[in-house]
């Protein structure tokens, strides 16, 4: 052994006599423990894993179906869309059935051509940057895996997009092209809708003519049932015991009083507000900051991504509906389906009460769709306003019109609807069965694990605004995060939330420079990775340039947090902060118009591997932002406007490009 100094030191024996003794002793004790211990000894839990079943063809035999419709949905609009057209089937002698392709075996599509008269229907949103959404992922990645022979397999495609998006409704284009490329036989041309002008209109026009397609393709008629056709029927709840009724969890009933971990969108932490502060000193906005403590929950999170909270519904909204159709809204009741073999037996938790459905499991704030109004149109006694209502839902371009001058740009919620045609008096029940499930909202996190590993911070903009019937429309999630004060009377407020991983992720390599383009609330995951980066340096890490456009109407008024970046300039842990003020001088600056200024960042991009990040709205901003880069890249890199396009669509591939952006 090597004492530190030159020359050679005397070797000393590996194990004393007093060592091998020890060690004798102790394994010899583990020896008589394994083979001698009582047999009584508790069983470590085996975590069993979750059984789905796997053979949607033997269900449809089973259950005489010859019509399934998978849904690819990430916000539960595919998902209403599919149910949609299973429940349509029954208007055309066929019987179908909505599913999700998470809970079944996709492979046996092929087996699909043993049910005489049968087609599979693929209701496919697009999520983020053209990715399928994650209950859709397994079957995507099937589908680029396979070579399964389809022939004999009749398919029909609608898909789900927003044209803000650099890869528009790219799920529902693979979806059809890949089952057309397996030799399916394509029934119908695909759908696109899209979501940036009017989704339920797209939809509407592509089933009305999806279904006459359908009955020529298979030779059947329709059945002229044009009837409101229930799915599930009312069982009232007089005498039953308060413990076994839901009261507002996702998924195990008193979830919310025993919390278990792993967490996710069927089991929500129930996370402590401990922070809760407004960002704006003036404006007539409220910006806010909020602070959720996730000590002991197990969750882990990586800086960029996202959280997602269940708010509840206003309720004044909710007591309007109960005032307005008369109904005692603590009533305890289930909505039972009624065809038995359905994996959906109930629409949300049962039982539980009409006021619990209404606050927690149901959209009322949104703008009911078409299906919703054709439903409830045979509750009106005045036959003029059966009539709009039924027009409205209709695919006829003054239905259309209709609709979308009543409904969307009058922003009716199913309230303003109940109040504004006072004959309409529907059961409490059917409205509920027809409404769609109130969905998580998700949010871009703006903190570090790396300096915040037990809390996550959310950065957003309350929404609320005048109609033009002159009713204030409340967004519901911020309207309900913005009250969630922190009290000081014992009382903690929580927010169910969970997180979701996104791709949105700082370079592997700290050294890297990192561009970061967030006006606005947009600059919610940057504060993550500025803050990373803060600590990236802390621990002595070579951290490259790290470079901030951020966009806000005033100084003085909408700067969110000016103090925290103008510290992290002075540090150096920023290199640059470029803010533009767009209305603090006569011509408006966008975070655009700094970019262009700045001819260092081709060089940045070019030669020193930098990564580009896009947060906020796609609509304009993340366009904008496009073009000034394509710009940068022909005026500095001499590069021409199609190679421009073509070089930051690599970027992208690579994922030196990335967007985190809403529309």
């Amino acid at each position: 052994i090597n004492d530190g100094h030159k020359g050679t030191a005397t070797p000393e024996p590996l194990l004393s006599s007093l060592d091998i003794f020890l060690f004798s002793l102790i394994a010899g004790l583990l020896i008589y423990w394994f083979f001698f211990r009582k047999k009584t000894e508790p069983v470590p839990e085996i975590k069993t894993p979750q059984i789905r079943e796997t053979s949607f063809i033997e269900k449809m035999k089973k259950t005489n179906r010859n019509i399934v419709v998978f849904y690819g949905s990430q916000t539960g609009t595919a998902e209403e869309f599919a149910n949609r057209l299973a429940k349509d089937a029954q208007r055309y002698g066929m019987k179908g059935m909505a599913a999700d392709p998470e809970e079944y075996d996709l492979s046996e599509l092929s087996r699909l051509k043993e049910i005489p008269n049968s087609m599979a229907v693929f209701c496919m949103a697009t999520y983020g940057e053209g990715d399928p959404t994650d209950n859709a992922q397994e079957f995507y990645d099937w589908m680029q895996g396979t070579d399964d022979d389809l022939e004999g397999v009749n398919f029909a495609v609608f898909g789900l997009g927003n044209k803000t998006y650099e890869r528009f409704n790219a799920t529902g284009k693979y979806t059809d092209k890949r089952l057309a490329e397996l030799g399916g036989k394509r029934v119908f041309d695909l759908g696109l809708g899209d979501d940036d002008i009017n989704l339920e209109e797209d939809f509407i026009s592509w089933k009305e003519q999806f279904w006459p397609a359908v009955c020529e393709f298979f030779g059947v008629e329709a059945t002229g049932e044009d009837s409101s056709i229930r799915q599930f029927e009312l069982v009232v709840h007089n005498d039953i015991n308060m413990n076994q009724v839901y009261t507002g969890e996702m998924g195990r009933l008193k979830s919310f009083q025993t919390q278990k971990p792993p967490f996710d969108s069927k089991n929500p932490f129930l996370a402590t507000v401990t922070g809760n502060r407004k960002l704006n000193k003036g404006g007539n906005r409220h910006l806010m900051h909020i602070e959720l403590d996730i000590t002991d929950s197990k969750i882990r999170y990586d800086s960029g991504d996202h959280v997602a909270v269940y708010p509840t519904n206003d309720a004044a909204v909710v007591n309007g509906i109960g005032e307005r159709l008369g109904v005692d809204l603590d009533t305890v009741i289930s909505l039972k389906n009624l065809d038995e073999e359905s994996n959906k037996k109930h629409p949300f938790p049962c039982p539980t009460t009409y006021r619990t459905a209404l606050t927690h499991y149901l959209d009322i704030n949104n703008m009911p769709r078409t299906n919703v109004l054709y439903e409830l149109a045979q509750y009106a006694s005045d036959p003029k306003e059966q009539e709009n209502m039924r027009k409205m839902a209709s695919a006829s371009p003054e239905g259309k019109a209709l609709y979308q001058s009543w409904v969307l740009d009058s922003e009716r919620n199913i309230l303003a609807i109940l109040e504004d045609l006072p004959s309409l008096n529907p059961p409490i029940d059917h409205l509920c069965e027809l409404l769609p499930r109130l969905q998580a909202r998700y949010y871009s996190i703006a903190s570090s694990s790396k300096v915040y590993p037990t809390s996550i911070h959310i950065c957003a903009v309350v929404i609320e605004y005048t109609t033009k019937t002159e009713r204030v429309f409340k967004g519901v999630a911020t309207n309900w995060l913005k009250n969630k004060e922190v009290t000081d009377n014992g009382h903690k407020l929580t927010v169910p939330m969970y997180v979701r991983r996104s791709q949105f992720r700082l370079p592997f390599k700290p050294s890297n420079p990192i561009i970061m383009i967030g006006p606005g609330t947009g600059i919610a995951p940057f504060m993550g990775f500025i803050r990373e980066r803060a600590w990236q340096k802390e621990q002595g890490k070579e951290a490259g340039e790290t470079i901030l456009y951020f966009g806000c109407r005033h100084k003085n008024e909408d700067f969110l947090y000016q103090q925290e970046l103008e510290e992290f300039e002075r540090a150096g842990v920023l290199t640059q902060l470029n803010v533009a003020f767009s209305r603090d001088q006569e011509h408006k600056i966008y975070v655009q118009h700094l970019l262009k200024k700045n001819k260092q960042l081709w060089k940045l991009i070019h030669s020193n591997n930098a990564h580009i990040y896009v947060c906020g709205d796609a609509r304009n901003m993340a366009r904008d932002v496009h073009t000034a880069f394509y710009e940068i890249a022909e005026e500095v890199g001499g590069l021409t406007h199609t190679q421009a396009v073509d070089y930051f669509k690599k970027l992208m591939t690579k994922g030196r490009y990335s967007q985190d952006v809403w529309s």
